[in-house]
Parts: structure tokens; C-alpha cells; sequence
């Protein structure tokens, strides 16, 4: 018992099965124009592999290792995104961590872009767009929930689980997707869900973070 005390006091928990995800960290960067505070978004290069022509905030994926630091990361690429440097960026702190079921484990940070000197990285950034945070205050978003599904592989004995257990894909769970229109713009997914988190955090008792969401029907 001894030496399971000796292994297991005092330890600061992981998460288990962190390496089966892809674990990612991103800046919602603000910035001040005009006397007010905007969000700047990018517009990803239609050239990439991996979500091309998507709206998102800068960010990466973060290096493993011993001692892997999702905040480091957040600045690394943003700073190669919008080709500033790191003493441009102003931490404000971190939003809350996003386990999406998608299988991504993502590091959200919020910050301040003090410099007007930006100059996106074309490989990776299409365009970049700012949006007033009055803006997301002024109505609540559009909202509808994704499925989520698991199917067991034919190697798995079915015939030792009880029978609720089915072959093929069974809905398991569900989670909210936000989304927000802004002129041509359409702010989804991860991002989406993020920006939410941001606004419910720092106006915890605004009026319309309590509204519900509203439903999208075609214009």
C-alpha cells in the first residue's frame, strides 16, 4: 500500500489518452481600432491540405515531448501567420480547454495584437478580417448540435458485452455547434465554439449570452 501512496500522492493528473488526440493550441487575438476591441480572424490559404479556405484563429499543433507548452505554441504561430514578433503579443490568459470529439485536445488563449505592422504569411493565410466584438454582444448566434457515433471494429468480441452493444455506427452523444455570420464571412466549428467560450467568459451576465441561440433558416 506503502508504495502506492509513494506513486500516486501528490502527482498532477494527466490527460490519459492525450497522445491518441491531435493536440493543438491557438491565439484568439484581439485588437483595438477605433477606440473599440475587434477579433481578428484568418481566412486559411485554399493551398493547404488540412482545412483549406476555413476561418479560424492562429494557432498549431503542439510539439511532444517531456514538457510540451501549449502557450509557447500559440505565440510560435502567430507569429509566423501574421508575421509579427512574439513582444507584439499581449497575453491576456487562457480560455478553457477544448476536448473536441472529433479526437482534438486544443489550448485557447486570448490576447492583444499591439502592433498594426502585421503581415500574413501567404503560404498558410488567405486573408485576414476583423470583427467587432459588439458585434457577436448585439444578438446570440446561430446554434444546432452535431452526433457524435462509435462503431466497433470486426475484431471486437460483441459477444462479451451486453447486448446494447451493437455492430455498426450508434449515436452516443451529441454537442453544440455555434456559428456566426459576419458579411461573407461564416464562423463555424471549433473556432465557433471557442469564440463562444471567449464571449461567455469574459460577459458571464449579458443579456444575450443568455438569450438562446437562434436557429438557421435560408435568407
Amino acid at each position: 500500500m506503502q508504495y502506492i501512496y509513494n506513486r500516486l500522492a501528490g502527482r498532477r493528473p494527466a490527460i490519459l489518452n492525450q497522445s491518441d488526440r491531435l493536440v493543438s493550441a491557438v491565439l484568439l487575438p484581439l485588437v483595438e481600432k477605433d477606440g473599440k476591441c475587434h477579433i481578428l480572424f484568418e481566412v486559411r490559404s485554399r493551398n493547404l491540405k488540412r482545412q483549406p479556405g476555413e476561418i479560424c484563429f492562429p494557432g498549431g499543433v503542439v510539439e511532444k515531448g517531456n514538457d510540451p507548452d501549449p502557450l509557447a505554441t500559440a505565440l510560435r504561430e502567430t507569429t509566423e501567420e501574421l508575421g509579427i514578433d512574439s513582444g507584439d503579443i499581449r497575453i491576456i490568459g487562457p480560455l478553457d480547454i477544448l476536448a473536441s470529439p472529433m479526437g482534438a485536445l486544443i489550448y485557447p488563449y486570448a490576447g492583444e495584437i499591439k502592433t498594426s505592422g502585421i503581415t500574413p504569411n501567404a503560404r498558410e493565410v488567405e486573408e485576414l478580417f476583423l470583427v467587432p466584438v459588439d458585434f457577436f454582444l448585439a444578438e446570440p448566434p446561430y446554434a444546432t448540435h452535431v452526433e457524435v457515433a462509435t462503431r466497433y471494429k470486426n475484431d471486437f468480441p460483441l459477444h462479451k458485452v451486453p447486448p446494447t452493444y451493437r455492430e455498426g455506427w450508434q449515436v452516443r452523444t451529441s454537442y453544440p455547434m455555434y456559428f456566426y455570420e459576419y458579411g461573407k464571412y461564416f464562423i463555424w466549428g471549433l473556432t465557433g465554439i471557442i469564440l463562444h467560450n471567449f464571449l461567455s467568459l469574459c460577459w458571464p451576465d449579458h443579456p444575450v449570452l443568455k438569450m438562446p441561440p437562434k436557429k438557421w433558416r435560408e435568407k
